[in-house]
């Protein structure tokens, strides 16, 4: 009985995020607002389109953590239980930046989360720091 109290209190405290796939938004073109987010273990980001052509897919995560690939042009959701950074793109638009940072509890792994970041910057063609920019928000 304790056992499923605590679970149900723990599932109720989880939150949805959501996070929206733009080909304009404050940062520019090609974009997901927030670019930067912290969320709590547990809690559930929602990728959602707000223009077509756009999906998102994990390309650094913290040990032990699985990685996602979103579909082209669907909305899903993603459950975060590992702590640490994720940093994740658009398919299409990598290229141009279109790139995003979830903190999930502590930045566990903000040290490899920056390399392999830097790694990515390099292959931009515009907006190269874009993603040194969201990624600062981690701490």
């Amino acid at each position: 009985m304790i056992v499923a109290l605590t679970l149900a209190a723990v599932s109720a405290t989880a939150a949805e995020h959501q996070v929206k796939m733009l080909n304009n938004g404050k940062d520019g073109t090609m974009v997901f607002e927030p670019s930067f987010l912290k969320i709590a273990k547990g809690d559930t980001v929602k990728f959602v389109k707000g223009d077509p052509s756009h999906n998102s897919a994990a390309v650094v995560v913290p040990a032990g953590a699985t990685a996602w690939k979103g579909k082209m042009d669907e909305e899903f959701s993603v459950k975060l239980d590992q702590e640490g950074v994720y940093v994740y793109v658009c398919d299409p638009h990598k290229l141009m930046a279109m790139a995003g940072v979830i903190q999930v509890g502590k930045a566990t792994n903000l040290d490899d989360a920056k390399k392999e970041s830097d790694k990515l910057a390099k292959t931009f063609v515009m907006n190269k720091d874009r993603l040194a920019k969201a990624l600062a928000q981690a701490q």
